[in-house]
């Protein structure tokens, strides 16, 4: 069990960074209109640092404010804090190349209308659709399949709104200090035995990521230069990259598998974060186009933040250089 509480940043409580408050602003679904995106990108420019982080849930994060007061302000107007108490927990992570933002919608809606959910953790997890099924959400949906834990549960749903909230509800009840589902002993036999008579469990986690095209435009590390992709919608994918509209100008981004920024990921590092022992993007940069894996990871400390799913090299900085991690 956890000995501390979860001290994920939100959109109203910023976390205090070595460069300025760290505002992290839940997408559910990933989708932004291109108002809504807009408001986001100029309160980057005329509150925080210039730049919008991408989280590998599909979140944004602002750094460099003074104060959350201004930008939740701007949030709220542009329908993008529904929910004072409960924006914490809105981690809803979906296949981006799927038609299921209404049931995204659905989902987040009948969360947050439970009043006890706003006391789950910012690590709750949901996740809709197969390509994201492996991404260890707490609770997931892939067709009428209920994924608990990461897994497929055996149980079929009907009403797949209806058993997210539940199964929900029921974590809420049994988490004591937990943050996630698998860290409760036998939480996924007592949330089954709730729901339903499973059956076989036949769906398997997967991980499938949206690669670099004409609609998919990655983004380096994902930081984004705020002055890009004005009036723009996007997708925000949970491989820190952005579904846009065919023929929108990507100055800036890649488009290609081929890149050398492609499967390449890092944390913030120096001087944004305190903890880290080096400026993990400039070392990266200067390492780039070194042939490597599929996924790699830097990060600047034993922490080892924004580490991405799946069989990824890790380079984690030790005040010497970095070890390799595989």
């Amino acid at each position: 069990m956890r000995a501390h509480p979860d001290a994920c940043p939100g959109a109203v409580d910023l976390h205090q960074a070595a460069d300025g408050g760290l505002a992290r602003i839940r997408v559910p679904g990933g989708s932004l209109s291109a108002e809504q995106f807009d408001v986001l990108r100029v309160a980057a420019l005329e509150l925080g640092s210039g730049f919008l982080e991408l989280t590998s849930r599909a979140n944004v994060q602002i750094r460099g404010l003074d104060s959350g007061i201004e930008l939740s302000g701007r949030l709220r107007a542009a329908g993008l804090l529904p929910s004072d108490t409960h924006e914490r927990m809105r981690n809803i992570i979906a296949a981006p190349l799927d038609d299921n933002q209404d049931l995204v919608d659905a989902i987040d809606q009948a969360l947050c209308a439970e009043p006890v959910l706003a006391d789950l953790p910012g690590r709750f997890l949901v996740t809709v659709g197969a390509a994201v099924s492996g991404l260890g959400g707490d609770i997931g949906l892939v067709g009428d399949a209920l994924f608990l834990a990461g897994q497929d549960s055996g149980l079929r749903v009907t009403d797949p709104v209806g058993a997210v909230v539940r199964a929900a509800l029921l974590f809420g009840e049994m988490r004591g200090t937990a943050w996630r589902l698998s860290e409760v002993d036998n939480g996924v036999r007592k949330i089954t035995s709730a729901l339903g008579v499973p059956g076989q469990a036949r769906t398997s986690a997967v991980v499938t990521p949206a690669i670099p095209g004409p609609t998919v435009a990655g983004v380096p590390l994902g930081r984004l230069d705020a002055r890009l992709l004005a009036g723009v919608p996007v997708r925000i994918t949970p491989w820190r990259s952005l579904v846009v509209p065919e023929g929108t100008d990507t100055t800036g981004l890649f488009t290609s598998p081929d890149s050398h920024w492609h499967g390449v990921s890092a944390c913030t590092g120096r001087p944004g974060c305190a903890k880290s022992l080096s400026d993990v993007r400039a070392d990266v940069t200067a390492w780039l186009g070194t042939p490597h894996a599929s996924l790699v990871h830097w990060s600047g400390c034993a922490r080892r933040c924004g580490r991405p799913a799946g069989d990824v090299v890790e380079y984690v900085a030790t005040g010497d250089g970095y070890e390799e991690i595989r």
